[in-house]
């Protein structure tokens, strides 16, 4: 295995994740604060699951995103 190959397709994968994470959260959140769905100023539960079957790898994150 080469070590900088790997930490670099993490890195790439983790940014794609990221940044598409973010953008499907504000558009999601957009839409339900204009449908009424929302207030604009709760605090949203949030969880993210890794899963790596060829490792048997998964892993959840759990937080909180608050709106204000």
């Amino acid at each position: 295995m080469n070590e900088d190959t790997f930490n670099m397709e993490i890195r790439k994968y983790l940014k794609k994740v990221g940044v598409t994470s973010q953008r499907e959260i504000e558009h999601a959140v957009a839409q339900a604060i204009e449908s009424g769905k929302l207030g604009g100023s709760e605090t949203l539960d949030v969880s993210m699951t890794l899963d790596i079957p060829a490792i048997n790898l998964t892993y959840s994150i759990k937080g909180g995103i608050e709106l204000e």
